[in-house]
């Protein structure tokens, strides 16, 4: 499922990934003139690198025309290609099987940045270079691990120096979907952070090769192919004096020296041949002035021949001394920034909102609360038709009055061009309206569907404490698939509401709330009023198709505002008369803001506060009264004049959807349209 924008870019990367490799697999295996170890090489290197791989099978490797396999690859930067293609299929290799074991296990990703490196090199060493390489290198297999040791090391270091940064930043940042191996994401992670590392391994590549310690291309033909094209032709240019591997460099002393001992790749000459196809190995012999490189097949000679290093220890001391330092920052400093104690388990799949402040310290709960709702879970898509905050008719169980309430993810409309992915009670937002009298017996079973726990705290009433809902305080959090029973007596009037106490930063922000309307055992006539309206307050943040829980921080800060589920011009219109009245029950059932709510043409009477009716001296007038997070006013409204009257909130952003304008305003804000005499 396409999530981000940026998935389209994933899946069609890793599709040409695959395309790729296998057009190398086909070009290699049915006409490219090398050994297997290399083409398997250029397979892998493509599967991981995709295009880029591709790009550098076609521009460093592959024969142009029959017989020029050998000229073709003659050049040093082509050389220092095929030695860093091998270093890195088998490091990447090690380093992906460990990456997807560790993700699987659940280990933190400090572990799993050593563990991957450990795995890398390991199959690097005992697996690419010194058994698929046995047969070009000869000798036994301790020989040529004892051999491959330090060229291998200092690549993987290199390898590993660029990697590590890269995957960390990639998996750790806004989208964590990359720590799962069973996301595409993870994937393309892992393609990222191998060129990285190839990028950073092929300069010190291009110096082994350079210097006789590693093998770049080379050429394998069989006895019968392209005739007189088994002889690999000489080279005359070059700036550097042939045959290094005989004498110390200059300047060097005996002692200094380190080709006293074979490097990997070196005297091949006893290399057995193979039944039924047999290795060209008559290369003319090196000139005097010829590239030090064709000495391990820069001039496009056969892996037969031998090769010396040149390398002093002083330098060998030095290139491995820097690499490792390379290593050392590269793997220790992702902890400045990213939070490497946490695990594929603890964040695995999670999207964070732009913006938000991530460090070292951040915790996994803050990341999972400020997470986007995953549209895959998503059951139900709700469009403008279908309301929020409808009344829920309970039935009759000897005398008790039922109420069935589920929770799960919905799909729901707020404009007519704008979705939000909310957590809804009964699939609406906001949740049924629960109307009860003074004095009923009520329960209401809740059955959980949310991918996370749940509770319902019932704002404002007095009952039981373990009814009263708070997670790990008044009860244990309701699993997914499981039914909690909630009971108790009414025992007071008024308006309340009813909302989530479980995730509380999360899953109120996502519409996890609903009306609570009692009615007194006897009516109070001053509160009566021609007509009612209900107004449930929300904030939402909605950015490039995902909903993340809006909250007054960083990263958290609300573009979208609805007035019960509704954000305007979508919100609803009450219609009266001149001389009509009409109660409105403002709840603060959002979480994050005060909103000053304001109605024009004319003032109100404000009647109760947080569900406690208001004595007739203590009622107040006014036009414009704060909605905090949690309260509740009721107010009376007298249309005086015929035509269409606004409630809003008062902060004027706030009436903005999206920071835009649509037909004088939006979000939070609604008409009120009275019908009489204009003149009046």
């Amino acid at each position: 499922m396409l999530i981000q924008p940026f998935d389209i870019f994933v899946h069609v990367w890793l599709v040409l990934a695959v395309l790729s490799a296998a057009y190398v697999a086909w070009d290699q295996f049915t006409g490219n003139p090398e050994p297997a170890v290399m083409k398997w090489g250029f397979v892998l290197v493509t599967l991981y690198m995709g295009p880029i791989g591709l790009l550098l099978y076609v521009m460093a490797d592959k024969e142009p025309r029959p017989g020029e396999h050998e000229a073709f690859i003659r050049p040093l930067w082509k050389q220092g290609v095929g030695s860093t293609v091998h270093c890195v299929a088998g490091d990447a290799t090690g380093i992906i099987v460990a990456a997807v074991i560790v993700a699987l296990i659940g280990l933190p990703m400090w572990q799993d940045l050593i563990i991957e490196y450990v795995a890398g090199f390991l199959f690097g060493l005992l697996i690419f270079q010194a058994l698929f390489m046995r047969r070009m290198m000869g000798g036994t297999y301790l020989q040529n691990v004892r051999r491959s040791f330090l060229p291998e090391l200092i690549s993987m270091n290199c390898m590993m120096a660029g990697m590590a940064p890269v995957m960390v930043a990639l998996m750790m940042g806004r989208d964590m979907r990359a720590m799962w191996p069973g996301e595409p994401l993870f994937w393309m992670v892992m393609s990222i952070g191998v060129i990285a590392g190839f990028a950073v391994a092929y300069p010190v590549n291009v110096w082994m090769v350079a210097r006789g310690m590693k093998h770049g291309l080379m050429t394998e033909r069989k006895e019968n192919e392209e005739g007189n094209a088994t002889k690999a032709p000489s080279t005359k240019a070059g700036a550097n004096a042939g045959k290094r591997g005989a004498q110390p460099s200059p300047g060097s002393t005996g002692g200094d020296s380190a080709e006293t001992a074979p490097m990997p790749g070196m005297d091949h000459s006893a290399m057995g041949k193979s039944a039924g196809s047999r290795m060209a190995s008559k290369a003319p012999a090196k000139q005097a002035g010829e590239d030090s490189h064709a000495s391990h097949g820069g001039s496009g000679n056969t892996p037969g021949d031998a090769m010396k290093s040149d390398v002093t220890r002083p330098q060998l001391f030095a290139v491995t001394t820097f690499t490792a330092l390379m290593l050392l920052l590269g793997m220790t400093f992702p902890a400045a920034f990213y939070n490497l104690t946490l695990s594929a388990h603890d964040v695995g799949g999670a999207i964070m909102p732009p913006g938000m402040i991530m460090d070292n310290d951040t915790p996994a709960a803050a990341m999972l609360d400020m997470a986007a709702v995953d549209p895959r879970d998503v059951t139900q898509t709700y469009g403008l038709k279908v309301r929020g905050g409808r009344e829920l008719q309970p039935r009759l169980e000897n005398g008790v009055k039922v109420f069935d309430l589920e929770t799960s993810v919905i799909r729901w409309q707020i404009l007519p061009n704008i979705h939000v992915n909310a957590y809804a009670f009964n699939g609406q937002v906001p949740g049924p309206t629960l109307r009860f009298r003074e004095g009923d017996r009520v329960r209401i079973n809740v059955t959980n569907r949310l991918p996370e726990t749940t509770t319902v705290h019932w704002h404002g009433l007095i009952l039981p404490n373990v009814m009263d809902g708070p997670a790990h305080v008044t009860q244990e959090p309701i699993e997914n698939g499981d039914i909690y029973r909630y009971e108790f007596t009414v025992v007071q009037s008024g308006t309340y509401f009813y909302h989530s106490h479980d995730h509380v930063d999360r899953q109120q922000a996502l519409g996890l709330y609903g009306a609570m309307l009692i009615e007194p055992r006897i009516a109070d006539s001053t509160l009566a009023a021609d007509h009612e309206y209900t107004i449930q307050l929300q904030e939402w943040l909605m950015r490039e198709g995902i909903t993340y829980p809006a909250m007054p921080m960083e990263g958290g800060m609300p573009n979208y505002f609805t007035i019960n589920g509704r954000a305007y011009p979508s919100t609803d219109t009450i219609h009266m008369k001149v001389g009509e009245t009409v109660k409105v029950r403002f709840i603060g059932s959002n979480s994050g803001f005060i909103h000053p709510m304001h109605i024009h043409g004319g003032p109100f009477e404000v009647v109760a506060r947080d569900g406690e009716t208001l004595a007739p001296a203590a009622r107040f007038r006014a036009d414009t009264i704060n909605i905090g997070p949690g309260q509740r006013y009721d107010v009376i409204w007298k249309a005086l004049k015929p035509g269409k009257w606004m409630i809003h909130c008062h902060i004027s952003h706030h009436t903005t959807n999206n920071n835009t304008e649509t037909d004088g305003g939006g979000g939070l804000m609604m008409h009120i349209e009275v019908a009489g005499d204009p003149t009046t």
